[in-house]
């Protein structure tokens, strides 16, 4: 493929597309998937249990013999033990978020892995780029899950700008026509998570995956701004609750304590009332469940055909 070369031979993947790090979402089996299809897997570490991450990471080894990651969410507890997991089974891609990744750069780089940073801002995409990240991925607020608040459309281009390692481009991007829109603000590949979780492979509840494949262009919240860890989801008695506690300018301990357990809530027991369907603002445009190979294939072949017949019509 041509798109996205720096990517993919950076990485040894086909296609410049990483699966997201969705936490409770992205284990083995998917991120197995996505690899076999020519992208790069990866395993969300969040707060998994070392134990847990340790047979994850054994466990994709033996369903695939392609390039994988592992994202390791720095806020989490659990962070510290992840790196040297990781740096143990010498996983070949990191992609990290929710804080700075220095110590992950310097325990995991000098091991011949890849570091990919998700960064929210212009200023974080300079500052790891000097600290030795391979690539950065821009993550804008249309995105699910944790968010910043720049849009992927804005922040592109000025990270694009700023930096010469590889831009990464996520946040509502979901078909070709999103992964060619962010090609053309600079970006040289694409990482896509809210589409992946109607993916067959994908072990989520199938009441979440209905929830996705339901929603409409306004079924998206974003909760948990008084805390400083905004979330984007699916609306539903779970989003409501929150709004309301923040109305009441509710102490932030009570906003979080809302939210304790609500994510394995929705992925585990399939409750779409009070569980926190994490997806981004392009569940809008999901409407079936394929393989995670077919969601590959298709986006970044569709996308290869919209800026070939551009260029085209350009020459």
């Amino acid at each position: 493929m041509i798109l996205g070369r720096r990517v993919t031979e950076l990485l040894g993947i086909s296609y410049p597309l990483i699966q997201g790090g969705m936490a409770w979402v992205a284990d083995a089996e998917l991120a197995a998937a996505v690899s076999n299809g020519g992208g790069l897997g990866i395993i969300a570490a969040a707060n998994m249990p070392p134990e847990l991450l340790d047979q994850e990471i054994a466990k994709i080894r033996t369903l695939t013999d392609r390039p994988f990651g592992v994202n390791i969410m720095l806020m989490s507890s659990t962070a510290s033990d992840a790196i040297e997991i990781v740096a143990k089974h010498k996983v070949p891609a990191v992609t990290t978020g929710a804080g700075s990744p220095g110590k992950v750069l310097d325990r995991l780089k000098p091991l011949g892995i890849k570091v990919l940073p998700v960064v929210p801002t212009t200023a974080l995409a300079k500052r790891v780029e000097r600290q030795g990240a391979d690539a950065v991925i821009v993550e804008g607020s249309e995105a699910g899950g944790h968010i910043g608040e720049l849009t992927t459309m804005v922040l592109t281009p000025m990270v694009v700008d700023a930096v010469s390692v590889p831009v990464i481009a996520a946040g509502g991007i979901g078909d070709g026509r999103g992964m060619a829109a962010v090609f053309a603000l600079g970006a040289e590949g694409v990482q896509v998570g809210t589409r992946f979780i109607c993916a067959s492979e994908c072990r989520v509840h199938d009441n979440y995956k209905q929830a996705v494949i339901d929603a409409k262009d306004r079924s998206s919240a974003v909760t948990g701004r008084s805390t400083g860890h905004p979330v984007r989801c699916i609306r539903n008695k779970l989003t409501a609750q929150f709004d309301e506690l923040e109305r009441t300018c509710a102490p932030v301990e009570a906003i979080e304590a809302l939210g304790a357990g609500r994510l394995r809530d929705a992925v585990v027991s399939g409750d779409v009332e009070m569980g926190s369907l994490m997806a981004g603002q392009i569940a809008a445009m999901v409407s079936s469940i394929s393989s995670a190979g077919e969601i590959v294939k298709s986006i970044c072949e569709e996308a290869e055909r919209i800026l070939s017949r551009f260029s085209s019509d350009l020459s």
